[in-house]
């Protein structure tokens, strides 16, 4: 009998158990709603390569035209973490005025895809930096109010 903890496998897993337990393959399809052809594609991959060869195997090759230079990317991750209340323009421009080329939208697409962490992290800093203003002249941090609405503004209302 197979064993797995995986939830992407365990269905598959369970239709070979199935199978084996019954000992027969048709009735054990019928029941699970997959086709005989898929059970015993499942078959030769545990055959071949075990429980761990029923993963999704992707069929798309990795397009290294499409990654960013790992200089790049750890430019941008490195001022990311100095200045995160920066935005991706701003990320941009000042890595330009550093001699690191790189886009507004791949500035995005490194802090976010590349680097899932990194994006809470900035995120988390942009929120707190709104709130708080550091004061560099006296050194202390001064609170200020949250920015608030136009649309709330007792002033503006009828």
């Amino acid at each position: 009998m197979l064993h797995s903890n995986d939830r992407i496998i365990r269905h598959k897993v369970g239709l070979l158990n199935l199978a084996d337990e019954l000992g027969n393959v048709s009735k054990a399809c019928k029941m699970m709603g997959v086709s005989r052809d898929t059970f015993y594609r499942y078959k030769e991959a545990v055959e071949e390569g075990g429980v761990d060869a029923l993963l999704e195997k992707t069929r798309r090759t990795p397009n290294p035209k499409n990654r960013v230079e790992p200089h790049v990317e750890e430019a941008v991750t490195q001022y990311a973490l100095e200045e995160p209340a920066h935005g991706q323009v701003r990320v941009s421009n000042e890595l330009r005025k550093r001699g690191v080329f790189v886009s507004a939208s791949g500035v995005r697409s490194i802090v976010s895809v590349r680097r899932p962490h990194l994006e809470s992290t900035v995120a988390a800093f942009t929120i707190v930096s709104t709130y708080f203003l550091v004061d560099t002249i006296d050194g202390p941090v001064k609170r200020i109010s949250a920015p608030t609405s136009t649309a709330t503004s007792p002033s503006l209302l009828p």
